[in-house]
């Protein structure tokens, strides 16, 4: 019995204990909710990933979704027993005690969201690095090349009847030797641009073709002409700026046959919404033999990549080197 002759004593140590459960379910949900199979998990509007890297984006995605779902039941689970426990009883009029502060409770709004966000983090962190790392020699090297409204993809590869040398041509002094000492040599190159009106020829759909061989590994080296677009092929759970002055660069590696529709993610104009290209993942032996049709149709060498490098990213370039 309290002092005041309400008998509180007991429910105290349930509410503590709901509190605690409460708690040590939502830091194992975050700490644990990154690490899901995402094919345990629904997509939740999540494309099916048709790249090998494409899969450890999708898991962030469904752990960031569990982890939210976690802080929501407790909110929602906090507000329901506050509503419940603490609501006015119709027989007593009494006011109930009144607590200026309370340190546990105080303790725990720093430390849980502390702990999500430090677990978000570090998840997001690790995948971002392993996205981001560029192996030493990929399989196929495609230079984007963003414009408004189109896109042209530089295929830089040494193609039968395309002479010439990618580390040497001028076409493609916007990319940094960092970028260029990984072109493989006497590659010659081809090239495919689009304008707004171009369509794929099997699908119907707007845009230029940019095709891919299945199974290899293919790094995107991004540049634009004029202003930043944002290149995103849907299914691959992965874009990137592409920005004038600086050049980025990513690596996929497809594991699904198939057209895949991709756009301009970043509002770049007026025209931004015609900023739409179609992948094409085909068999490594139909990926060489379209190289050589667009030999055969004269686009030999290389497109204008884009913008050359401003003077503090050439200083950046030559620090890092």
């Amino acid at each position: 019995m309290s002092p005041n002759g309400s008998d509180r004593s007991p429910r105290r140590p349930m509410r503590r204990k709901l509190l605690q459960a409460l708690t040590a379910g939502l830091v194992l949900a975050t700490a644990t909710g990154c690490s899901y199979n995402w094919e345990d998990f629904p997509r939740l509007g999540m494309p099916t990933p048709t790249t090998e890297e494409a899969p450890r984006i999708l898991s962030l995605w469904q752990g960031s979704w569990a982890a939210a779902l976690a802080v929501g039941v407790l909110v929602w689970g906090l507000i329901l027993w506050s509503a419940f426990f603490h609501r006015r009883s119709r027989t007593k009029v009494e006011v109930p005690p009144q607590t200026r502060y309370n340190m546990p409770i105080e303790a725990l709004y720093t430390v849980v969201p502390l702990i999500i966000v430090s677990v978000l983090f570090y998840f997001t962190a690790r995948d971002e690095s392993e996205l981001l790392s560029l192996k030493k020699k990929p399989d196929v090297t495609v230079n984007v090349v963003g414009f408004q409204w189109s896109w042209c993809f530089n295929y830089i590869e040494p193609v039968a009847g395309s002479t010439g040398d990618a580390k040497k041509s001028p076409e493609l002094d916007a990319i940094p030797d960092r970028f260029k000492k990984d072109f493989p040599a006497n590659a010659g190159g081809v090239y495919d641009c689009g304008t707004p009106g171009t369509r794929n020829p099997q699908t119907n759909n707007p845009g230029p073709t940019l095709w891919l061989p299945k199974g290899k590994t293919v790094r995107f080296v991004l540049t634009s002409r004029d202003v930043i677009h944002s290149f995103w092929v849907v299914p691959f759970l992965m874009k990137q700026d592409v920005i004038p002055g600086h050049t980025n660069a990513f690596e996929v590696t497809p594991n699904k046959e198939g057209t895949f529709l991709g756009k301009c993610a970043e509002l770049c104009g007026v025209d931004h919404s015609r900023m739409l290209f179609n992948v094409k993942v085909v068999s490594p032996e139909r990926y060489e033999q379209h190289l050589k049709d667009l030999v055969d149709k004269q686009q030999n060498g290389y497109v204008p990549a884009g913008i050359a490098q401003t003077s503090h990213e050439k200083n950046r370039e030559t620090n890092n080197l």
